[in-house]
């Protein structure tokens, strides 16, 4: 097969529309359902990314995508009992034997809201506990290389037999040259072949040079998950998870406050006052997400008000105050912090300082290089060089 018709393209009226290969074969197989526009957008995205994880890392690794950009990344290392009850996954009978699904875990509880109707993309055959949390998820599709039978049962059934699984070559290797049309003008390009791995991680410009393995691990998750974020963007990531994602701002500052917003909520649901909260044992899923995040960070509706904790909880729960959240917050450090492009102000360090970052990797430079440096000096934070833009658009 080498094309496949589809309903529509981004939108209804977008039509017709249709994925081809203009040499050779396709190189998936749809297993169920019926993959949209943007579903394979997510998909071929999401795909290279955990491939590329894999491939620099040697650890199985998932990512959730949402509107062709990563919500989060994650390989598979065991999670603590209070991560896996701040994920929802606390109730998994031996999830730390499979690593596929502690990746999965990771990416997929990170910032739950914009999971919300995700794409999923896993780097290894699919296995029966990965299937099992995928299956009881918001989710529009899942591709990876294999689907183990029993696993591939459990997701055919979800959204009544019509939840899209998709299966790539893991061998299938694009052509070097890559298109897209753009109103009627075709660009065209290299593709971005780029390996991220530690040698990008050598030219250290602070005073400190201090980068332990795990801080080169995390920093590496963050820029292989930048490589397939809409650019502008910036990463935060620790303990091989990416942690909060900022995509598509005009301005770097922007997306540093935006995924540092992110990975103060991630940190804050492992608060003890996040993680007891007395939940009605009837809210479901996706209620319980929007309910923490509104709680932590104050949103539209106080969920804590007379008249809205009835909705949610059994019990009015005490609020989480700004002085807790920000003692809570002052407590966390070593997190990794990249970017897709230099920083051309001290502003996003100050920034990700307020995020517990300690270890940055970013391209360099910026005319107030220096500045950026200097910044970094004063909280004693390790910063390198890397000497490679990653936009992606």
């Amino acid at each position: 097969m080498n094309e496949l018709e589809l309903k529509y393209g981004c939108n209804p009226n977008q039509k017709p529309s249709r994925i081809f290969m203009e040499n050779g074969e396709l190189p998936i197989k749809i297993l169920c359902g019926k993959p949209g526009y943007i579903n394979f957008l997510d998909a071929f995205n999401a795909w290279q990314l955990v491939k590329e994880l894999k491939e620099a890392l040697g650890l199985p690794a998932a990512t959730s995508f949402k509107h062709v950009s990563p919500t989060s990344a994650a390989v598979g290392i065991p999670l603590s009992d209070t991560l896996k009850k701040a994920c929802f996954c606390d109730d998994i009978e031996g999830l730390d034997e499979s690593p596929l699904a502690c990746a999965y875990a990771r990416a997929r509880g990170t910032d739950r809201m914009c999971s919300f109707g995700d794409f999923v993309a896993l780097s290894d055959v699919c296995d029966v506990k990965t299937a099992m949390m995928i299956k009881r998820e918001v989710s529009d599709g899942v591709i990876a290389p294999g689907y183990e039978p029993e696993a591939l049962e459990i997701l055919k059934s979800k959204r009544n037999g019509n939840y899209n699984i998709v299966e790539i070559d893991p061998d299938y290797v694009p052509e070097v040259i890559e298109r897209k049309t753009v109103f009627g003008i075709t660009f065209e390009q290299g593709r971005n072949n780029f390996e991220i791995n530690n040698a990008l991680l050598e030219k250290i410009v602070t005073e400190n040079k201090d980068m332990p393995d795990s801080a080169k691990r995390d920093l590496i998750v963050a820029l292989i998950t930048l490589k397939y974020t809409q650019s502008n963007s910036v990463c935060y990531a620790v303990d091989g998870q990416a942690i909060g994602v900022g995509a598509g701002q005009q301005s770097r500052i922007h997306c540093t406050r935006l995924a540092g917003s992110k990975a103060d909520t991630w940190f804050l649901r492992q608060h003890e006052k996040v993680l007891n909260l007395p939940f009605l044992p009837t809210l479901g899923r996706p209620d319980r997400d929007n309910v923490i995040d509104g709680y932590i960070n104050k949103n539209e509706e106080d969920v804590c008000a007379d008249g809205n904790w009835q909705k949610y909880f059994t019990t009015k729960p005490e609020p989480l105050t700004d002085e807790e959240a920000r003692a809570f917050l002052d407590s966390v450090s070593g997190v990794a912090l990249g970017s897709d492009a230099f920083f051309p102000f001290g502003d996003n360090i100050e920034r990700a300082h307020k995020s517990g970052v300690t270890y940055i990797a970013e391209p360099g430079g910026s005319i107030r290089d220096d500045v950026v440096i200097d910044t970094c000096n004063k909280y004693g934070m390790v910063m390198a060089f890397t000497g490679m833009r990653l936009f992606h658009h």
